[in-house]
């Protein structure tokens, strides 16, 4: 789990890297949540997807938004995180020009980034987006989303209620050519206790194993 910097927009930007082994590995890049109430790349749910995408044998990273661990700068309301999200994937591509297919996962506040990031990045292939704050930030940039993902959310949520979130996937179902696997968690609020940490993971797990299974039987039948 080497630590890494790159440079950010507004300064360094502090990391943790992990280099599959096998050549053209797919990526993924995890964000954590809202920097100003508590998320760092060490928040349980980005931790933990950290690990299972290095299970799944994927080149990975997650890494610190500005002014958070030792991340340079300071929080710039969601605009300036948004760059430094552009610049973790620039770090990624660069390690890893030839990968087989990129991928963002955000939590909360980092769902909100993620998306952000699709719409500027056309050549990402998959997202996972986590209790997005669909009552908190206009999802209304998704138009249209560029590809397919997965959303998951707590039934529970007491920060964002799961009809906002329900309204966002309809929305983004109706779009043609995308296909949102929706997904909710029982009892779940928007912190998951660390049970409800580990189905957020294999859900994840499942979806992005069920697209990678797709595109290799599409190679095949080629």
């Amino acid at each position: 789990m080497p630590e890494v910097t790159f440079a950010g927009p507004d300064g360094r930007l502090e990391g943790r890297y992990h280099h599959a082994k096998r050549p053209n590995a797919p990526v993924a890049l995890l964000l954590h949540p809202h920097p100003l109430h508590g998320g760092t790349m060490n928040n349980r749910v980005v931790y933990s997807l950290y690990g299972k995408f290095q299970e799944m044998g994927f080149s990975v990273l997650r890494f610190n938004f500005r002014g958070v661990g030792k991340s340079q700068g300071r929080y710039d309301g969601g605009i300036g995180e948004i760059g430094d999200a552009a610049a973790a994937l620039d770090f990624l591509q660069a390690i890893n020009p030839h990968a087989s297919m990129l991928w963002v996962a955000g939590y909360s506040f980092g769902a909100y980034i993620g998306m952000q990031l699709l719409m500027r990045r056309p050549e990402m292939g998959g997202f996972i987006c986590i209790s997005p704050p669909a009552s908190h930030y206009d999802f209304g940039f998704l138009a249209p989303c560029p590809c397919s993902g997965l959303i998951v959310h707590g039934e529970e949520d007491e920060l964002v209620p799961l009809s906002s979130v329900v309204k966002l996937v309809e929305k983004l179902n109706s779009q043609k050519g995308v296909k949102i696997d929706f997904r909710t968690i029982k009892g779940a609020g928007h912190v998951f206790t660390p049970p409800q940490v580990e189905v957020v993971t294999e859900m994840a797990a499942d979806h992005v194993n069920q697209v990678l299974n797709r595109s290799r039987n599409a190679l095949a039948a080629d």
